[in-house]
Formats: C-alpha cells, sequence, structure tokens
C-alpha cells in the first residue's frame, strides 16, 4: 500500500507536466516568450533542488528530487518544441537512405542533444553517487528512454502523434518512418521492462522507507516510458488525455 503514493505522485507528475509543456507551446508569440522565461526560471530552481536533495536521505527527499530533475527536463522539452533548440539543419530530409538520412537526421536535431548532454552532466555531477540519487535516476530514465523513442520513431513506428508537435517543427517528420514494427522495438521494450522488473522487486523487498519511495518513483517512471514506447506501435490516441493542453491549436 505504500507504493501507491509514489506510483500516483509519478502518474500525476507526468500528466500535468506534459500537459503544461503543450499548453506552453501554443502559437501565441506572448505564450511562448513567456513560457521560455518560466522554463528557465524553473530549470534554475530545478538545479537547485539537485544540489540541496542529494544529501536528503528520505521519503521528502526522494519527492523533492524527483521534481527537481522533471524541472530541469522540462527546460529542454518546452525550448525544443518551441524551436529554440532544435539543430542546424531546419529542411525536410532529402531523398537519401541509410547513413546519409541518419546524419540529415541527426543534424535536424544535434543541438538539441548537446543541450541533453550539457544538462545530464550538470545533473548526474552532483547526485548520481550522492547519498540520495534519484534526480540522476529519473534523469538517465527520461533521457535513455526518450534516445531510445527517437531511434524507434526513425526507424519506423505506426504512430508519430503529429498533435504534439507544432507547426513550425513538422519537417521533422520526414525524418520518421511509418511502418508497424522495426527490428529495435523488442530490445528497447525487453530490456527496459526487465530493469523495471527489478526495481520493482527491489521496491517490494526494501524496509527502508526512502528506498521504498526512491524505488517506486523511478519504476513508475520507467513502467510509463515503457506504456510510451508501446503506444508507438498501437492504435490508440493518448492525445486525448490532454485535450485541455492541445485546445487551439492549428
Amino acid at each position: 500500500m505504500a507504493l501507491l503514493l509514489p506510483i500516483a505522485f509519478t502518474l500525476g507528475v507526468w500528466w500535468l507536466s506534459t500537459g503544461l509543456v503543450l499548453r506552453a507551446i501554443q502559437p501565441s508569440a506572448g505564450r511562448q516568450r513567456g513560457a521560455m522565461a518560466a522554463a528557465s526560471l524553473l530549470l534554475l530552481l530545478g538545479m537547485a533542488g539537485v544540489v540541496v536533495t542529494r544529501d536528503l536521505v528520505t521519503p521528502l527527499g526522494a519527492y523533492l528530487a524527483f521534481v527537481s530533475a522533471v524541472l530541469v527536463w522540462a527546460w529542454q522539452e518546452v525550448a525544443f518544441l518551441l524551436g529554440l533548440v532544435t539543430g542546424p539543419n531546419r529542411a525536410p530530409c532529402p531523398p537519401v537512405s541509410g547513413w546519409r538520412r541518419a546524419w540529415y537526421a541527426f543534424t535536424a536535431i544535434a543541438h538539441h542533444e548537446l543541450a541533453l548532454l550539457l544538462l545530464g552532466v550538470a545533473v548526474l555531477l552532483p547526485s548520481l553517487s550522492a547519498p540520495n540519487p534519484v534526480a540522476a535516476q529519473v534523469w538517465l530514465v527520461l533521457w535513455v528512454m526518450r534516445l531510445s523513442a527517437k531511434l524507434n520513431i526513425f526507424l519506423g513506428v505506426k504512430n508519430f502523434y503529429e498533435p504534439f508537435l507544432p507547426p513550425s517543427l513538422h519537417y521533422l517528420l520526414s525524418y520518421f518512418s511509418r511502418r508497424r514494427f522495426n527490428a529495435l522495438f523488442p530490445f528497447s521494450v525487453g530490456l527496459a521492462s526487465v530493469i523495471a522488473v527489478l526495481v520493482w522487486v527491489a521496491a517490494v523487498r526494501t524496509d527502508s522507507a526512502y528506498e521504498e519511495t526512491a524505488l517506486g518513483l523511478v519504476g513508475s517512471l520507467l513502467v510509463l516510458a515503457i506504456v510510451e514506447h508501446w503506444l508507438l506501435i498501437i492504435p490508440m490516441q493518448p492525445q486525448s488525455l490532454w485535450r485541455w493542453a492541445l485546445k487551439g491549436r492549428g
């Protein structure tokens, strides 16, 4: 029963933060400037939280570290979706294939990947080997699973969920491949599922309230990332969960 709280908390943060990011990138110049300013302030707050919580080995410390990492992650989401941090290539994919297509795809998001790397270092350095490593663990789940999703979308999936992508970034759709399945998908989901099982087994077996909370948060986030992978290939419309955030999208 004690694990229900971190599960519910993770679900709530995932749903609300996704909706707020989608709402922030609505096509309004004033709103977008305000969104980027707010995201930058939250980035500073998140980085401070990563440092402050590194030695806070309590359930509260686990929750605060989780939120801190999410705030840092939110900055790059907003910056990317507003088109401020993407890549030097802002053109649709030319008629090429193989490694040339992969290179063009990388140059379309190279600055975004560099931002993720730099932010990742900023989060991991103070927290990965700290007494409370939740911020680092959350970042690693978000980072690795996002990279996996990008590779799967590049190789080919059934659903792109275009409503999540603003019109200014629709050129990126030319780098996606629409297929029912790709060879990487089972390895991505399979490995993540094995790790998720190990995390949840540890969460159930521990007698520490801190570890139970920390593992519950990280395990819940990983399960959500696995679900998001499955949504790339099964016929569903998850955007209906955020109708309030997508309202008014042209």
